[in-house]
């Protein structure tokens, strides 16, 4: 692998990784906005809210992946131009399209490892999240029946 190929691939990797948790974060800041009151309050363990958060981060998987591949490459192709680094390599004689050819490399086979997420884990993922959410509130109007029906059998008593 040419040395300029892995200066392009080493600056876009790192932006890569952490636009996607970024964006993952918000994401999952938007699911937890959207969930939280069936969350608090219930006497679930901590295991099944980060099992719960787990499901619901397969799912938006598909949702962050492109968007942080296109900021990681703007911000690439931004830092390269701002330091004159894509300069030099254009007046070495390398076409655009020779520059960008590892990030092209990566974003096909993200492309495909994001085609086998959302058809096989996706599905999976979003059955057992909203089957998590259907048992918790099952068992919110179980424990509510049963409170009611221990209050009316102390009131009857009386």
């Amino acid at each position: 692998m040419k040395t300029i190929y892995k200066l392009v691939l080493k600056s876009y990797l790192g932006p890569m990784v952490l636009t996607f948790f970024i964006i993952m974060f918000v994401l999952m800041m938007n699911v937890l906005w959207r969930y939280i009151d069936e969350l608090v309050g219930k006497g679930l363990d901590p295991g099944t809210i980060i099992e719960l958060l787990c499901y619901a981060t397969i799912n938006m998987i598909p949702m962050a992946l492109p968007l942080a591949t296109l900021l990681a490459a703007i911000m690439t192709m931004g830092n390269l131009g701002e330091n004159y680094e894509l300069l030099a390599m254009k007046s070495a004689g390398m076409s655009l399209p020779k520059i960008m050819r590892p990030l092209l490399v990566v974003v096909s086979i993200l492309a495909v490892g994001s085609f086998f997420i959302a058809n096989n884990l996706v599905p999976y993922a979003n059955k057992k999240f909203f089957r998590t959410i259907y048992d918790i509130r099952q068992m919110n109007q179980t424990r509510q029946m049963f409170q009611a029906r221990a209050l009316h059998s102390t009131a009857s008593t009386a």
